[in-house]
């Protein structure tokens, strides 16, 4: 194995995405286990760390480093902080053994080793979509324990810790309703998951989605529309899609999972943010009203710096990597390498079956956007901590006509 193969492998799977340039499948059982080790760890995800480290016995947190965790993951953070890190990891290992019980009932009565149960209740969770098959989950495409568990996996991965301890707290009874967080954030992934599952079956239904059932066509419709969430898993061959669905799937990989998850993309607060923004703004207002709750100019405003970020970022990586393949006489359709860039920078995983023939320098652009989208949205998020100069004049209005 080439030591650029091992380096996207290992970047791949710390960040979570599932890109693979050598079929997992292929990797012994001790490799296996280290991409397995590597899935975990990314999974628990930054805040979970840098939580940790300003929480470690005998270290002060400063009133700076508290505002960046705070505005980060809301305001709960500050009062209970280790209560929060034990959450997130008691949460983390009792949803993946429970996906490991049941997978094990499918895989188990196989004859597979409870090794394979484990690896894929991991990989799902953490939204990473990594698979010891070497045709992924396509062999379980009629399968609904397999499918309705990894989706499952998925969305509770996806949805964010803060959010499902919020859910907890209702079950628990120590609270009688959602914050309005957590309200958006189910709303908007349920909205993108049944529109996206809509669009892929009616695009399909005659043809990725031809030789099933009506049942079998809703179920692999509802895992196509989860798995572009930055899960990366498949049932149905990426390639097998047509244009229409192709083009549905980058924008749900670039949309990505929800804030304090195991998931990348834009995140899902901030497209609700920039819809809600085009359609419910009014002329001359500093901000939008949803739900009896105003979204600030200032949130408006990051979520678009983020959006706009990301987007110039897949630009530059497209554009690299077709100059790249062109030079190597390998000239790729455009629609197949922004498919490819958007799955690194989401940190989904999903291909076209283009990463194993990409050279040298497409793989390390490839590397380059899935650490800058694993590590970088998160940066982009934090709130600049340069001291601010009181300003006393103001620099003339700029006119700009718009639309």
């Amino acid at each position: 194995m080439r030591y650029i193969d091992a380096l996207f492998t290992s970047t791949s799977a710390v960040c979570v995405t599932g890109l693979i340039t050598v079929n997992t499948a292929d990797y012994s059982r001790f490799g296996q286990a280290v991409v397995m080790c590597l899935i975990q760890m990314g999974g628990l995800g930054l805040i979970t760390f840098a939580t940790l480290y300003l929480a470690m016995p005998r270290r002060r947190i400063s009133i700076v480093s508290r505002g960046l965790i705070t505005d980060y993951t809301l305001s709960e953070i500050e009062y209970q902080p280790k209560n929060i890190i034990k959450t997130i990891i008691g949460l983390t290992f009792t949803i993946e053994g429970i996906g490991m019980l049941i997978l094990n009932f499918r895989f188990g009565s196989q004859g597979k080793p409870f090794f394979v149960s484990a690896f894929h209740a991991v990989s799902a969770f953490c939204n990473a979509g990594f698979s010891t098959f070497s045709d992924n989950l396509e062999s379980y495409a009629r399968d609904p324990i397999i499918n309705f568990t990894i989706m499952s996996l998925i969305v509770l991965g996806g949805i964010g810790f803060i959010v499902m301890r919020d859910i907890g707290k209702i079950i628990g009874r120590e609270k009688t309703q959602l914050t309005y967080h957590s309200s958006v954030v189910l709303k908007t992934t349920a909205a993108l998951i049944i529109l996206g599952a809509a669009i892929i079956f009616a695009l399909e239904y005659d043809g990725a989605l031809r030789g099933l059932t009506i049942g079998q066509k809703v179920m692999a419709s509802l895992f196509a529309s989860i798995t572009p969430r930055t899960a990366g898993f498949d049932t149905i061959a990426p390639a097998k899609f047509g244009r229409g669905s192709v083009l549905v799937t980058i924008l749900l990989m670039f949309i990505g999972a929800s804030p304090a998850s195991t998931g990348g993309g834009i995140k899902t607060t901030t497209f609700f943010i920039l819809v809600m923004t085009a359609f419910r703004y009014r002329d001359g207002a500093d901000s939008v009203d949803y739900h009896g709750r105003s979204i600030s100019g200032h949130t408006i405003f990051k979520a678009v710096g983020v959006v706009v970020k990301g987007l110039l970022i897949v630009f530059a990586a497209t554009i690299l990597i077709l100059v790249a393949e062109k030079s190597r006489n390998n000239a790729l359709p455009s629609i197949d390498v922004i498919y490819e860039v958007v799955s690194a920078f989401a940190t989904v995983g999903l291909s076209l079956g283009i990463t194993p023939n990409l050279g040298d320098v497409s793989k390390l652009t490839l590397i380059a956007a899935m650490f800058i989208g694993r590590v970088g949205l998160f940066a982009m998020a934090l709130p600049k901590t340069g001291r601010k100069i009181e300003g006393y004049a103001h620099l003339p209005g700029a006119d700009l006509m718009i639309g």
